[in-house]
């Protein structure tokens, strides 16, 4: 039996109780949550907070309710607990673009490294067979579809992402990297001669990934996202004017 805590609510109590019983093994992924009665009484609530508590736990993606059949643990996918964070990243004011971008450095610098010593063949042809429809996508600058050419651009870091054989890093990043397309597309529609030094570090990263050179992968990676973290710090005040980071 818990004992609620006073200084929670118990709608918290319940959160916490629930997450409780998963970290401790009573509950695993894809396990069935005890009769609403029998939980209740186990946290120490009443039903009103127990089904706040639940539905707040399914809007993070740690449960999920099936019509008629209860309510279970879902399978605790790290791509399906970071919805959470790309929520957040959503809500962020656009001005503060230059600090996403900087979490993204931070965290695909390393995915880089890591992917130099998993990545096959058939991983290295998938990223070239991008970069080579992005080239097709910009070999007409005035005709392009820039909106295609930074879907190219966040498949092709999606990918490397995937062959670091990390998931929760991989959703980690792809938390992140839809969230920063206006600020990308924007430098890409304002800067000359940013598609093909975007295309030039993206043929460098995967040089160094063929190379199987984590410290090369850190390096090129580094200086790519770089520079559309200091353009996204040098136009914060456009930014701004608009509440849409990405979608």
């Amino acid at each position: 039996m818990t004992t609620p805590d006073p200084i929670r609510s118990q709608t918290d109590v319940v959160i916490h109780g629930i997450k409780a019983m998963i970290v401790d093994g009573s509950l695993s992924a894809g396990s069935r949550l005890p009769i609403e009665k029998e939980l209740a009484a186990a946290l120490g609530v009443s039903r009103g907070p127990l089904r706040e508590g639940v539905r707040a736990l399914v809007i993070l993606g740690v449960l999920e309710t099936r019509q008629g059949d209860g309510t279970y643990v879902t399978s605790l996918d790290p791509s399906v607990l970071m919805s959470s964070l790309a929520f957040l990243a959503d809500l962020r004011d656009p001005s503060t673009s230059g600090q996403l971008l900087q979490v993204r450095r931070f965290l695909e610098v390393e995915s880089a490294a890591l992917a130099a010593t998993c990545i096959d063949e058939s991983g290295l042809s998938e990223l070239e067979a991008i970069l080579d429809r992005m080239d097709a996508l910009a070999a007409d600058l005035d005709a392009m579809d820039v909106e295609a050419f930074i879907d190219g651009d966040s498949e092709f870091h999606a990918r490397i992402a995937q062959a670091a054989e990390n998931p929760t890093l991989a959703a980690f990043i792809d938390s992140l990297v839809g969230r920063t397309m206006r600020i990308r597309i924007g430098r890409a529609v304002r800067e000359g001669g940013s598609i093909a030094a975007t295309q030039a570090e993206h043929r460098a990263i995967v040089d160094q990934l063929r190379a199987g050179s984590p410290d090369g992968a850190r390096i090129r990676m580094a200086a790519h996202i770089l520079g559309v973290e200091l353009f996204a710090v040098d136009h914060a005040t456009d930014n701004s004017s608009s509440r849409v980071d990405a979608q």
